[in-house]
């Protein structure tokens, strides 16, 4: 069972995408902002990451940058669940290191196929 880290300030949406992942079989941990889940990935180490991108303390792409950074983290695969939907946020999103994109709302079918593909890649 792959541990997934799932990070979210709205709790509504933490709740939502939560069940999406239990449901679907994965071991899911939580964390309300990118600085919580970096303090939370060194003492249990998540085969994947899955991060809104707008958040108080640490965004999503900032978390990810931080990661990317630490060769301890560095091989973590990312996937960005966010409302940000134009081209060139996907492209910046990809230059930061996240696997896969998807878009909020999202459905517990895309959430699942892109951790899926992320954990495969």
């Amino acid at each position: 069972m792959s541990k997934v880290l799932l990070v979210d300030d709205m709790k509504a949406e933490l709740d939502l995408l939560h069940q999406y992942l239990t449901e679907a079989g994965y071991d899911v941990t939580t964390a309300n902002n990118g600085k919580e889940a970096l303090e939370m990935v060194d003492n249990n180490k998540p085969d994947i990451i899955v991060t809104d991108w707008m958040m108080p303390e640490m965004g999503g792409l900032d978390l990810c940058r931080q990661l990317k950074k630490n060769p301890n983290t560095a091989t973590i695969p990312v996937v960005a669940c966010t409302a940000k939907n134009r081209d060139v946020d996907k492209m910046w999103a990809t230059k930061q290191g996240v696997k896969a994109y998807v878009i909020k709302p999202c459905t517990k079918e895309d959430l699942v196929n892109a951790v899926k593909s992320a954990i495969n890649s």
